[in-house]
């Protein structure tokens, strides 16, 4: 392991400068043109309009006459390794995901998000739920379904069959699900995280012999940017056999240039070096600490299963034509996503991710670190920000948004209370009159 690269860390965090790197990182990162993403036929397939793939990076879909998809490809030479970095599918694009994961060659995808974080949609659920076992998407023409689920303490591990119902061709989609990962925070240990790296590594999805694995989380840039930024990072160790030679910032601004945006906060950046660091002793040699990461992060634990709220109407959830189909929760169209900046999104109630478990820790974990910015007020500062800073701003307002959700919910009921006890009480005066007079 790099001595080094753990001097370093040391040094940053006595000085208390990880905020600081983190800005100069910002301010050196590539600002290119993303003309695409922006044409008015596109607006539609962004879930936030700050978010958007560059042009020279972006994927191309080779269905239909749109060939848009808020993806980008990452590639990284020395490494031998390309990742595909893309936003939580919306329901209008759940078919043009798989289309991108069948043309693309993937074999892999990893989500590190969960479709309903903090009462907000974050995702469509692109898979069918276990008591749907399979989905079509008729605008594409795929047909997925699910095979099994392996449902561990913090992630779980799909096997998916996806088929082109055009040629009738199959192929296996293993899904790796990380469910306790908050939105701008970071997982619970460096522990848990390298566990669940490492096995997607062991399922040879990130070999170079594959197509580029798909990675996302609800905009592809905070949580994606984390998890590509340590594989790679610990890659390049195992190739150049010397740690000290792989600088994290420099192997960040490079990964930049592909898509906006990667590692949102200086808690994930100091994440990184921390999960960098411990992976290092796997990396250079010490093989056992792969059990210790099984063992402290507790896998095998059953965690309780969520309490669903009852399911709330859902506007045409489905993608395609079947209005049968009702297997995307939250229900939020297109329309009603696109005009939010990553840092501008409402809360509202809506069914968590069916059939998802979690370990008990998970909410008090999220609570202390998810930190999901944006008012209204700050969007005349936000319109002064270039595309590249936008989707990195570091507000906290969508804490007092939910103070104030809290505040009215307390006085909603007492309200009710008072309303219904002046209707008694008139009742009572009525039948007072009709009986003494």
């Amino acid at each position: 392991m790099s001595r080094e690269m753990e001097a370093e860390f040391r040094e940053i965090d006595e000085l208390g400068s990880w905020n600081a790197i983190y800005q100069e990182i910002r301010q050196q990162s590539s600002e290119l043109p993303c003309k695409f993403a922006k044409l008015p036929e596109n607006k539609t397939r962004n879930r936030y309009r700050d978010v958007s793939p560059f042009d020279h990076s972006r994927i191309r879909l080779q269905l239909g006459t749109n060939d848009y998809i808020n993806a980008s490809l990452i590639s990284v030479e020395e490494a031998q390794r390309s990742y595909i970095l893309t936003q939580g599918p919306l329901p209008n694009t759940c078919g043009h995901f798989w289309e991108m994961v069948w043309e693309q060659k993937s074999r892999g995808v990893v989500m590190l998000n969960r479709v309903i974080e903090k009462g907000s949609v974050k995702c469509a659920q692109y898979w069918p739920p276990p008591e749907e076992r399979e989905a079509i998407f008729n605008d594409t023409n795929f047909k997925l379904t699910l095979i099994s689920e392996d449902v561990k303490s913090y992630y779980t591990v799909r096997q998916l069959e996806l088929e082109n119902l055009s040629t009738q061709e199959t192929r296996e989609i293993l899904h790796f699900h990380y469910t306790t990962w908050p939105d701008f925070g970071v997982p619970e240990s460096p522990a848990s995280f390298l566990n669940f790296l490492f096995k997607v590594r062991e399922s040879g999805c990130l070999n170079s012999d594959q197509g580029p694995v798909v990675v996302h989380c609800s905009a592809g840039i905070g949580r994606s940017g984390t998890f590509c930024l340590v594989d790679t990072c610990l890659l390049l160790m195992s190739k150049r056999k010397d740690p000290s030679s792989v600088r994290i910032r420099d192997v960040l601004l490079e990964m930049r240039e592909y898509r906006m945006g990667l590692i949102q906060t200086a808690d994930q950046l100091r994440f990184s070096y921390l999960a960098v660091i411990e992976g290092a002793k796997c990396i250079m040699g010490d093989k056992s600490v792969q059990e210790s990461w099984k063992e402290l992060s507790n896998e095998e634990d059953v965690p309780p299963e969520f309490t669903p709220p009852p399911p709330r109407p859902v506007k045409d959830p489905h993608n395609g034509t079947d209005k049968s189909r009702t297997f995307f929760p939250g229900g939020d169209a297109a329309e009603e996503v696109i005009e939010r900046s990553h840092n501008d999104i409402p809360t509202h109630s809506s069914p968590p991710e069916p059939g998802l478990r979690r370990r008990a820790v998970g909410d008090s974990a999220a609570a202390h670190t998810d930190q999901t910015d944006g008012p209204a007020a700050c969007k005349d500062q936000r319109g002064q920000m270039n595309a590249q800073q936008q989707p990195e701003a570091e507000g906290r307002a969508e804490e007092a948004v939910e103070e104030g959700e809290k505040a009215h919910g307390t006085w909603t009921p007492l309200l009710a209370n008072v309303c219904l006890c002046t209707v008694l009480a008139l009742g009572a005066y009525i039948c007072y009159r009709a009986c003494f007079h």
